[in-house]
């Protein structure tokens, strides 16, 4: 069932700018958002009125020919604004909730039910985060899966360092173990690259995305606590592990972090990631848009050395997706948006020659996009070299 999914999505395409400069725009898929809240029971009253969760920014893998979800869901909420002072603007937030990780399942990779295995961050389950559990990844490693998400140490929107890279393992998604926290360092968007005995991690220290190498290698990742000396060291020399600096680009200006799981192929690995800044009109209007977007989250992506991901070698000037859906951007009577301007890729499934990349939208969606993994990276090598 999911090759009838694949045959449906598009292969991506090629747009000329206003300005003459080509862009890779992804492709959206026709019956997104393919899951919402109100699928899956995220649900609750409050003075009489039925009110809707969320459900998104999912990890995927494709496990005995079903796809896996794991997004990150949240119920009881209060939507509130607040204003941020790193950033001088004002921002949505959200109170009283403890965000949790469901699994979900399909046949077709749109029509998704629930299995009966969570994932809390509420203490329950261990001690060392209590205020929830975010924005899994899920990476392939020898016959397991590995499941790195952010671990919350204080409540949402209650001050600075409160992330801490979670990491979990499974073989079934039915019995998940928990390795830890990496404690030592404020930290989320992390993943893993495994490069013959090498490992290597995707790390977002704001505002820029690093590559380290873990000198503890998978058992660094298996059992963190134990490697708190490797961890800090990592930090204390973050800059020489810097792999793409934010502020180059408008769309990137404030910052950017890792998507999905790079993924390997031979000209080198394809890493997605999520940029923060300003959407220029004339990108907007390549969407059909007749507008800018002050600070909007978009989809990039960069290609590093197959050998040695520390090199980069080609990378987006221009986001490859940009928030311009009602559940994308600023909601509508039908899809109404917590956090407005937001696509936000975290999990990939590859098919052959097609991608198919499951984002959070709106804080409150989860969206299906996909392109020919081909024409993306011949684009990007046509366009986008560096070297």
């Amino acid at each position: 069932m999911i090759e009838e999914t694949v045959r449906r999505l598009g292969d991506g395409a090629i747009i000329t700018l206003e300005s003459g400069e080509k862009i890779f725009q992804l492709d959206s898929f026709r019956e997104n958002p393919v899951v919402k809240p109100w699928d899956i029971g995220l649900a609750w009253h409050k003075n009489g009125k039925k009110k809707f969760g969320a459900v998104f920014n999912p990890g995927a893998v494709l496990h005995e020919d079903r796809v896996i979800l794991a997004p990150r869901c949240h119920m009881n909420y209060e939507k509130v604004k607040f204003f941020d002072e790193k950033l001088g603007i004002e921002r949505y937030g959200f109170e009283n909730y403890v965000s949790e990780i469901w699994l979900l399942t399909s046949k077709d990779g749109i029509k998704f039910e629930k299995l009966s295995k969570k994932i809390k961050g509420d203490g329950s389950e261990h001690k060392d985060f209590t205020y929830g559990i975010e924005d899994i990844r899920i990476v392939n490693y020898k016959e397991k899966y590995l499941l790195v998400g952010c671990g919350k140490i204080k409540p949402p929107f209650k001050g600075t360092d409160a992330d801490r890279i979670a990491i979990y393992s499974t073989k079934n998604f039915e019995e998940i173990n928990y390795h830890g926290i990496i404690s030592c360092f404020d930290g989320r968007n992390a993943v893993p690259i495994f490069l013959n005995n090498e490992v290597y991690m995707v790390l977002r220290f704001h505002p820029n995305i690093y590559l380290a190498p873990l000198k503890g290698g998978i058992d660094q990742l298996l059992n963190p606590s134990d490697y708190l000396e490797e961890w800090k060291e990592i930090y204390d020399n973050k800059e020489s592990f810097l792999l793409l600096e934010a502020g180059n680009f408008p769309h990137e200006k404030e910052k950017i972090g890792a998507g999905p799981p790079p993924i390997k192929t031979n000209e080198g690995w394809l890493l997605i990631y999520h940029a923060v800044g300003e959407i220029t009109t004339e990108i907007c209007k390549s969407y059909r848009l007749n507008i800018s977007i002050e600070r909007g989250y978009s989809i990039c992506a960069a290609i590093l050395d197959p050998n040695d991901p520390r090199k980069v070698l080609c990378r987006t000037k221009k986001p490859i997706y940009i928030p311009s859906k009602p559940y994308e951007l600023f909601g509508d009577q039908a899809y109404p948006v917590d956090v407005p301007a937001v696509v936000f890729p975290t999990g990939i499934i590859q098919i052959e020659d097609k991608l198919l990349l499951y984002c959070g939208a709106g804080d409150k969606y989860i969206i299906l996009l996909g392109c020919s993994l081909k024409n993306l990276l011949n684009y990007m090598f046509e366009y986008c070299s560096l070297t």
